[in-house]
């Protein structure tokens, strides 16, 4: 990477912390132009299997800064964190937009930074859609798996998450609520206002947490 002017990132070898970024448009099945920055989720899960499979790693930090992209894509990733049997901790910077949202709140626990923000819309579908019965019932469906899953796994309830979707007097050109850092721990969406010190404590907590209850039940691990 040197040799090509590009810096290379910095590790930290030792630790027990996985670091998993999902930065961009989350790309599904249809890969999307070279300019465009993207998350991949082909790429993502297999990180995942890894860190649930790995005995070095204790736990996991995600850090999102995403204005969202495939649905079906990015509740896979959600789905996979949210089963991970090792602690996990989020935390949204710049923007968890759209299907970013989901994956935020699939951690154990979510932080958000004073300035991030995430938004809240309705499912849409690009490109040719035929208007029909059917379609409709399709894109219903899946704003219900959407809405299910955030509200499962956060503090928000169902009825504020759809009034905040459904809004029509924030958007100028679309329907949907932008909610803003302490909004959006207000909300329910994030457990805290913070930034990547809090989150670092919080998942050391949880890890210890879990050892020490795994030391009690007599689990190895």
């Amino acid at each position: 990477m040197a040799a090509l002017g590009v810096a290379n990132p910095a590790t930290a070898p030792d630790s027990n912390i996985f670091c998993l970024t999902i930065i961009g448009q989350i790309e599904g099945h249809m890969a999307l132009p070279p300019q465009n920055k993207t998350t991949k989720y082909e790429h993502v899960i297999p990180q995942l299997v890894a860190v649930e499979e790995s005995d070095k790693i204790h736990g996991l930090l995600l850090i999102l800064n995403t204005v969202g992209g495939d649905v079906e894509a990015g509740l896979a990733i959600a789905e996979l964190v949210a089963s991970l049997s090792k602690p996990s901790v989020s935390i949204v910077l710049g923007g968890g937009h759209s299907i970013g949202v989901p994956i935020a709140v699939s951690a154990n626990y979510t932080f958000i930074a004073e300035s991030a923000s995430m938004t809240i819309h309705p499912v849409r579908l690009n490109g040719l859609v035929i208007g029909v019965q059917q379609s409709f019932e399709y894109l219903e469906k899946m704003q219900d798996r959407v809405t299910r899953f955030v509200v499962e796994h956060s503090r928000i309830t169902e009825d504020v998450f759809r009034s905040l979707m459904l809004n029509t007097g924030e958007m100028a050109k679309d329907i949907g609520t932008t909610v803003i850092g302490r909004d959006a721990v207000k909300y329910g969406l994030c457990d805290e206002v913070g930034g990547l010190g809090q989150a670092m404590r919080k998942l050391r907590e949880l890890i210890q947490e879990r050892e020490a209850t795994s030391a009690v039940t007599g689990v190895v691990q």
